[in-house]
């Protein structure tokens, strides 16, 4: 096949059927969509969180929660997991370890554990956002 042959208008066109079938047809399916994926992700966060920060002193796994379904700049669904604990950031990005006089005592490293999480489970983010793209396919073309 030459590159004569492909037409890449076509597959821009293919490509605004599908999100305006997603969008508009079909808007529930894609929120349940990302509704699942998110509370997937908010269990593989919080499975990692466990296994990486042995010291449990607060609510910092009650806090890892799943937000709601939001659009983002102006035209793109999206769902967040985050940490809802008053010191979640601190435990995810580390902090200065200070003795009671004020006094410096060093830095306590951050676990990264939503960082680490997102780059674990993008891969099979992608893999289910085509199941569900043929599946709205299927549901569209009938």
């Amino acid at each position: 096949m030459s590159n004569d042959d492909f037409d890449i208008g076509e597959l821009d066109e293919f490509v605004v059927e599908l999100l305006e079938l997603a969008e508009e047809k079909m808007p529930n399916e894609t929120k349940k969509f990302l509704q699942r994926e998110g509370n997937k992700l908010r269990k593989y966060t919080l499975k990692k969180a466990k296994s990486l920060v042995k010291k449990d002193t607060g609510n910092y796994f009650k806090g890892i929660k799943r937000g709601k379904i939001y659009v983002y700049n102006y035209d793109q669904m999206s769902v967040r997991v985050y940490g809802s604990s008053p010191h979640s950031h601190l435990i995810e990005y580390g902090h200065r370890q200070v003795s009671q006089d004020g006094k410096e005592n060093g830095f306590v490293k951050g676990f990264r554990v939503f960082d680490k999480t997102s780059h674990e489970f993008e891969q099979e983010f992608i893999r289910d956002t085509e199941d569900f793209i043929d599946e709205l396919l299927d549901k569209g073309l009938k």
